[in-house]
């Protein structure tokens, strides 16, 4: 078989499998260079090279580096200041919260921006009474539109830098792409303050947890009357679970309440258990003549907060080792003494059978307990709370010297400006977190846990995967195809279709495999057509930032569920927003990177 076609057969099985989201994408990455090396396009030693390369080393230590910001709390200092500055003036707070946003995400990635200020977002929405709806859509698109403007905004951005320079160009410089992107964040800006905002559904702010989750009618009391066998028993003897599939949360006994009682609590007569589960399910106590079923209980807040025993919520992060599992298999109740009462997944509600949910990135769970008990969970980042960072969470007397690492990165990666030596980038953030380790802004046994090896394996393998389009000639033949069909349309309708491609790429692949994947396309077909390879990588890096349309950008999942947002929600206010940044890079990315 011609390893041309065995290319492209592997690039359809990658798109699929991308897109069907049935594997991981670092293991569809591990996958295709398998497969590349036992069909013989790539030697083992061609196979792994990606994994070599020192852009992987630039991405590893970014990641540290962001991880020095976050923890000493700088992203939650600024955000608790917005609302001094801006009150309760939702244009106001929108402007606020996308520039702070863009700026920061410059630095720190669009999706870390996005998790760190969603909490203080909305409880900027809770003091100013607005729809959280109102805010977090601008506060994800405003921290994707600010990951287009430095080469370390993106891990996107500094793969296909790394991928290009593999053709002998120069790879892009650390503030090369600002120009036009800052161009690019304030058209973003000027629509969302306008049209956009007008555009944004207003949902959320519910006065209470039992209200937002409309949980009322799935909670319940139920008396125990002195005839019961349940009396003397232990909770996971009565075992109400099996019986009628409802879940024990609190028991009320003589005017006090005692909120998740553990397995071995023991039943008495007249206690009130109250319970959670369906209608149906509490339909079936009737068939137990010594239960009864309180007609009169009216759930709120309170009657589920008692001491340290709160309501919270807390969702589920990308990378979290609990996605793909349920509440069950992590012996969630038990480990931690913590009842999740509701899981929201993008507008849809679970009540009853929780402990069998698979959970999902993005999955935000109402929570009853001591929220201290989840602070394991925090700390690994496998969750986050939906509400401010206490200051006590963070190490605030370390801010400086995170600043002082960024800086030093920041520096070393522009000495050649200054001094004429150039140091590479992996060295400078090498040195960077090498102060953070020192001072012990960041520990020895965090340091592996910052770092996001999802992301390291999809571009180590992508990258080996375009040494196999390279090789086997597939970017010349396809770049062909191209040239022969669509040259004569001239070069900016080229690059207007490969921005395109890129951008529809996007929503249904990771932002780092679309670019990586059009990228060896884009650059062959420009050296064929006679045209500046640069402008064509300059604008996939662009377009591959620039996913707005669905909300299945990980910046876009973290806002999804706390805004209460519909799939539709995303389309309309995205769609018009894509067609602006695709005018703004077409008349812009050709006159600062010459298309001829």
């Amino acid at each position: 078989m011609s390893p041309i076609i065995i290319v492209l057969a592997l690039l359809l099985l990658a798109l699929v499998l991308f897109a069907t989201e049935k594997l991981p994408v670092d293991v569809v990455g591990i996958v295709l260079v398998v497969a590349l090396v036992l069909t013989g396009v790539l030697s083992a030693k061609e196979g792994v090279a990606g994994f070599g390369d020192d852009i992987i080393v630039t991405i590893a230590g970014l990641f540290v580096l962001t991880g020095g910001l976050v923890k000493t709390g700088l992203v939650d200092l600024i955000g608790r200041r917005l609302y001094k500055v801006a009150g309760d003036s939702e244009l106001l707070l929108t402007a606020l919260i996308m520039i702070v946003a863009a700026v920061s995400a410059a630095v720190l990635k669009n999706t870390t921006t996005t998790a760190m200020f969603l909490p203080v977002v909305i409880g900027l929405a809770e003091k100013a009474k607005i729809p959280p709806s109102k805010l977090l859509m601008p506060l994800a698109f405003g921290a994707i539109l600010g990951g287009s403007c430095t080469l370390i905004g993106t891990s996107t951005n500094l793969a296909v830098s790394g991928a290009y320079q593999r053709y002998g160009f120069e790879p892009f410089t650390l503030f090369e792409l600002t120009p036009v992107g800052a161009i690019t964040v304030v058209v973003g800006l000027i629509y969302m303050l306008t049209l956009g905002r007008r555009l944004l559904p207003a949902r959320g702010g519910e006065a209470s947890y039992t209200e937002k989750y409309a949980i009322r009618e799935y909670v319940s009391e139920i008396l125990v009357l002195p005839a019961s066998s349940l009396i003397g028993k232990r909770l996971d003897e009565a075992d109400l679970k099996s019986k009628f599939d409802l879940n024990v949360i609190g028991i009320l006994r003589e005017g006090e309440e005692h909120q998740i009682p553990t397995p071995e609590y023991r039943v008495h007569a007249n206690d009130r258990l109250r319970v959670e589960g369906g209608i149906s399910d509490l339909m079936r106590i009737k068939e137990d003549s010594t239960l009864k079923i309180r007609a009169d209980f009216v759930l709120n807040d309170d009657q589920l907060e008692t001491g340290d025993v709160e309501l919270f919520e807390v969702m589920v992060m990308k990378d979290s080792k609990l996605i793909g599992q349920n509440l069950a298999s992590i012996n969630f109740r038990q480990t931690y003494d913590l009842t999740v009462l509701a899981i929201s997944r993008h507008g849809e509600l679970f009540y009853t059978k929780l402990s069998e949910v698979e959970l999902k990135f993005g999955d935000v769970l109402l929570v009853q307990g001591n929220r201290q008990r989840i602070e394991p969970y925090v700390v690994s980042r496998e969750l986050i709370l939906l509400e401010d960072v206490s200051a006590s969470a963070v190490r605030t007397e370390k801010r400086k010297w995170a600043l002082a690492a960024f800086g030093v990165f920041l520096a070393l990666s522009i000495s050649k400006l200054v001094t004429g030596i150039e140091i590479p980038l992996a060295v400078a953030v090498l040195l960077g977190v090498l102060l953070l380790l020192a001072t012990k802004t960041v520990l020895h046994s965090e340091l592996y846990r910052l770092i996001d090896f999802r992301i390291l394996v999809l571009i180590a393998c992508m990258m080996s995967f375009g040494v196999a389009m390279e090789n086997t000639g597939t970017d010349q033949y396809l770049a062909g195809l191209i040239e022969q069909n669509f040259g004569q349309f001239g070069p900016t309708a080229v690059l207007a279709g490969f921005f395109i491609l890129t951008v529809i790429l996007t929503q249904p692949m990771s932002n780092q495999a679309a670019a990586l994947v059009v990228l060896p396309v884009a650059i062959k077909t420009a050296m064929a057509l006679g045209l500046n390879p640069r402008t064509f990588a300059i604008g996939i890096t662009y377009a591959a930032s620039f996913s707005f349309i669905t909300p299945l950008e990980p910046a876009c999942v973290l806002v999804y569920t706390p805004g209460r947002y519909s799939f539709s929600d995303f389309m309309k206010v995205g769609s018009i927003l894509t067609v602006a940044v695709f005018v703004v890079s077409m008349l812009l990315v050709p006159v600062f990177w010459p298309i001829k």
